[in-house]
């Protein structure tokens, strides 16, 4: 049987390496598969060499002290692909883990993709130069994407983004307010401070003073939090002391009839922007970081943007208000603006209907196109 070994390192690459694993069976029966993966990998077959939480660690301060540990799993991960011989290895983001491990294999013949490209386009764009030879396919989730690496001779394909099979834009309103017993004249406003905790716990009081100030003006304002369930109780804990409690919601579905719900939402930057963008939510962007991380990343950035639907769009779209302008005061200001005036929702949404247009691949799904890439790259063995 023809073996596919796919390794993700965190969440949303089990969730791209379930849609791939599902795509490609559907194709071709016959195939196995091995690897590194999560729930939703695991649920379609797949026996994770390791458990896939080992990888997904974020930051200095949570690497370094695990730093032996992850060379041995790379070190074992390596072994475990020279002696299964995979048809073809195809790695999803993570590329402190993934980049590695295509570098360590590159002698073993294997043809090898990698999924989702490294965003070099936007900052830091010398690392481009220790790409070549590590992938055989680079599998992009944006349209431009493709056209940045060949012009450094790497080969790319654009295959669409998986916010398109996300649900993002099937939710429910009337569901979510039954759900959690709100009104159906209550404004609802959505937060999403982000997915680790040290991004969270930086932005909860910025979000926390600017609700304040927004509730004062207009009162009755239901603040509703996406958050994945492991900073759920971070979330909880740094929201307590608000005066309108929010509803934290940690389940997908329930998200996405939150968004159908809501009338605008504070997002940091991220592809949050595209997931309300799908589902049609007015929205403003903003990010606080480390002043010192601020000015480093300043100096590196390439791009006009922070958000995915103003690059795309090639103009401000949604307003940003990122490092020194996120103040309460001008967040306040900009969401206002976005709950009580119809041209600047109107314009909004017709531009995100332009930019989702453009995430969409040739044919079919995402998913299968991704499969149908990793498929040519067998059959081209």
């Amino acid at each position: 049987m023809t073996l596919i070994y796919i390794i993700a390192g965190e969440q949303s690459g089990d969730v791209l390496g379930g849609r791939l694993m599902q795509a490609l069976a559907a194709r071709r029966p016959d195939l196995r598969f091995a690897g590194i993966g999560g729930p939703r990998m695991q649920a379609l077959g797949l026996v994770s060499l390791f458990p896939m939480r080992e990888l997904a660690l974020m930051g200095l301060l949570e690497v370094v002290p695990k730093l032996l540990r992850l060379r041995r799993l790379l070190a074992m991960t390596v072994a475990d692909i020279a002696e299964q011989r995979p048809d073809v290895l195809v790695t999803i983001d993570s590329p402190g883990f993934t980049l590695r491990v295509l570098r360590q294999v590159a002698a073993q013949g294997i043809p090898r993709a990698h999924y989702v490209a490294p965003q070099v386009w936007a900052w830091r764009a010398h690392r481009v130069k220790h790409f070549p030879g590590l992938w055989d396919r680079l599998l992009c989730l944006l349209p431009f994407e493709p056209a940045f690496f060949a012009r450094h001779n790497l080969p790319a394909r654009f295959v669409g983004h998986p916010v398109l099979e996300s649900g993002a834009g099937s939710g429910d309103g009337a569901r979510f307010r039954a759900r959690h017993g709100i009104g159906p004249e209550a404004r609802l406003l959505i937060l999403m401070p982000g997915s680790r905790r040290a991004e969270v716990t930086r932005l909860l009081p910025l979000f926390g003073r600017t609700l304040e100030l927004l509730s004062a003006r207009l009162p009755g304002i239901v603040p509703v939090v996406p958050v994945a369930s492991a900073v759920a109780e971070t979330v909880r804990a740094g929201t307590d002391a608000w005066a309108a409690r929010p509803v934290v919601v940690t389940d997908t579905d329930d998200k996405h009839d939150a968004f159908a719900a809501a009338a605008a939402a504070l997002t940091k930057s991220g592809t949050s922007t595209l997931e309300l963008a799908m589902a049609g939510v007015p929205m403003a962007v903003t990010y606080r970081a480390n002043p010192l991380t601020a000015m480093v990343v300043r100096r590196l950035v390439t791009v006009r943007y922070a958000a995915l639907v103003n690059l795309l769009s090639g103009r401000e779209v949604l307003p940003e208000l990122i490092q020194e302008n996120a103040t309460p005061e001008k967040l306040a200001d900009t969401v206002f603006a976005l709950l009580t005036d119809d041209a600047t929702v109107t314009a909004q949404r017709a531009a995100f209907a332009a930019v989702i247009a453009q995430l969409a691949p040739p044919h079919g799904t995402p998913s299968q196109a991704a499969a149908a890439e990793v498929l040519e790259l067998i059959s081209g063995r």
